[in-house]
């Protein structure tokens, strides 16, 4: 079942995931893990987080690959970005755990795992 009813609500929250991402890779002090390359984890938590997310909302397999496309890309425009800011840095390995946090969140996406959206709309149903 594809989350139709809400899907604009669902595309919002997606977009604010992606625009977290943003803020998130271009700010001057990010949030600090308190692990050594624990930030590599927040790379993968992100990309895996809203690559399920999308996945969820865009189904087909075609839809899919653009998403798992464009979602590295945007690790990869990302880190250029980090460069260009001047107070962040380019990190190769930062683009290597966006990607398998991309792989991560493609695996997990249904019918591997259910749709987390379509049960949530289904039960805001009754």
């Amino acid at each position: 079942m594809n989350p139709a009813r809400l899907n604009n609500y669902w595309q919002a929250a997606g977009w604010l995931g992606v625009g977290l991402i943003f803020y998130l890779s271009l700010t001057p002090i990010p949030p600090q893990v308190g692990i050594e390359n624990g930030d590599k984890l927040g790379h993968l938590a992100a990309y895996s987080l809203t690559t399920l997310w999308f996945a969820q909302l865009y189904t087909g397999l075609r839809q899919r690959i653009w998403l798992a496309l464009g979602m590295v890309a945007l690790g990869i425009a990302m880190e250029y970005a980090q460069r260009a800011t001047g107070y962040r840095s380019f990190e190769v390995a930062d683009m290597v755990a966006d990607a398998l946090g991309v792989a991560i969140g493609w695996l997990a996406a249904p019918p591997r795992l259910p749709n987390l959206l379509a049960w949530m709309e289904n039960r805001l149903r009754h």
